[in-house]
C-alpha cells in the first residue's frame, strides 16, 4: 500500500515539474495565445481547426496542468486516508490543493481576460508554492513507513534565521526574475555582467528589470555560499544539511550560469528552461530546510 504510494507520489512531483517547465515555455515561445481567449476550449473548440505550434504548446501545457491536478487530488485523498497520524499531512494537503486551484484559476484569467505583466509575473510565484507544497508532501510519503526518516536536528539561531530570510528573499527574486519574461525584458541587456558594451548599467526601463534582476541573483550566490561554509564549519556531522547546502550552492550557480547563457544565446529555449528547472528545484530544498527548522529543537 504504501508502496503504490510512494509511486504515486513521485509522478505527481514529477507532473508538478512540468507543469513549471511548460509554463516558462509558453512564455518564453509566446504562445499564451495559442488558444485565443478561449478556456477550457481553444479558440472556442474542444478540437481546434489549425494546430500551430503555439496553439500545441499551450494545449499540452493544459494537458499537463490538468493532469497535475488530478493527480495531486488523488495524492492528497490517499494520504489523508494513510498518514493521518502525521502532523504536516494536512497542513501539506490544504497546501498543495489550494494553491494548484489557484494557479489553474490565474491561468485561466490570463487566457479570458488578460492580465498586466506584474500579475502574469506572480503566476510563477504561485506555482512554485504549489510544486514545493507537493514536493513536501511527496518527502513525507516517503517517510512513513520509518524506512527513511529525517533525524532530529538541533539548529542554532544563526542558520535557521537565514534560511528563512533567504527563502523569503529567493521568492521575490524569482519574481524579478518572471517580470524579466513578461515585460520582454530579457534581451534588454546583450551583454554580461554589464548591460552592453561600453554601457555598465542601465537607462531604460527594461534594462533596469534585467539589470535589477542581476544584482538580486548575485546576492542570493553570496549569501548560500556563506551559509554552506557556516554548515560545513557547524554540522558536517548532519549529513541531510550538509549535502543538502552543497546542492543548494550547486543549484544556485547552475541558476546563474544558465542565466549567464541566455543573454549569450539569445533566449535559448532549452537554456531558459533549465533556468526555470534550476530555480524550482532550488525553491524546493529550501522549503524542505524550512520543515526541518520546523522539526528542530
Amino acid at each position: 500500500m504504501y508502496k503504490n504510494l510512494k509511486i504515486l507520489a513521485v509522478i505527481t512531483t514529477l507532473a508538478m515539474v512540468f507543469v513549471q517547465i511548460g509554463g516558462a515555455l509558453v512564455t518564453k515561445t509566446g504562445s499564451a495565445d495559442g488558444c485565443g481567449q478561449s478556456w477550457p476550449l481553444c479558440h472556442g473548440r474542444i478540437i481546434p481547426s489549425e494546430w500551430p505550434i503555439e496553439t500545441i504548446i499551450e494545449l499540452a501545457h493544459r494537458g499537463v496542468s490538468g493532469i497535475a491536478i488530478i493527480l495531486v487530488g488523488v495524492l492528497s485523498f490517499m494520504a489523508l486516508k494513510l498518514m493521518a497520524h502525521k502532523k504536516e499531512t494536512k497542513f501539506l494537503v490544504g497546501l498543495s490543493i489550494a494553491f494548484i486551484i489557484i494557479q489553474a484559476l490565474l491561468g485561466a484569467a490570463a487566457v479570458m481576460w488578460g492580465q498586466n505583466d506584474f500579475v502574469l509575473a506572480a503566476h510563477f510565484g504561485i506555482s512554485l508554492i504549489s510544486f514545493a507544497s507537493v514536493f513536501l508532501l511527496t518527502l513525507l510519503v516517503f517517510e512513513v513507513d520509518q524506512k527513511f526518516e529525517a533525524q532530529t536536528l538541533v539548529i542554532g539561531p544563526y542558520l535557521r534565521y537565514h534560511t528563512i530570510f533567504l527563502t523569503i528573499y529567493i521568492y521575490l527574486v524569482v519574481y524579478s526574475g518572471a517580470l524579466v519574461r513578461h515585460t520582454d525584458s530579457s534581451l534588454a541587456c546583450l551583454s554580461w555582467p554589464h548591460c552592453s558594451p561600453g554601457k555598465l548599467w542601465a537607462d531604460t526601463f527594461y534594462e533596469w528589470v534585467q539589470m535589477g534582476h542581476r544584482v538580486l541573483a548575485g546576492v542570493i550566490i553570496i549569501w548560500i555560499f556563506i551559509i554552506m561554509l557556516h554548515v560545513l564549519n557547524h554540522y558536517s556531522n548532519y549529513r541531510v544539511l550538509k549535502y543538502g547546502w552543497i546542492i543548494a550552492f550547486v543549484l544556485v550557480l547552475l541558476q546563474a550560469t544558465t542565466g549567464m547563457l541566455s543573454v549569450f544565446t539569445l533566449v535559448n529555449i532549452f537554456i531558459a528552461l533549465l533556468h526555470a528547472l534550476f530555480i524550482t528545484l532550488l525553491f524546493g530544498l529550501l522549503c524542505y530546510f524550512i520543515l526541518l527548522l520546523y522539526r528542530s529543537r
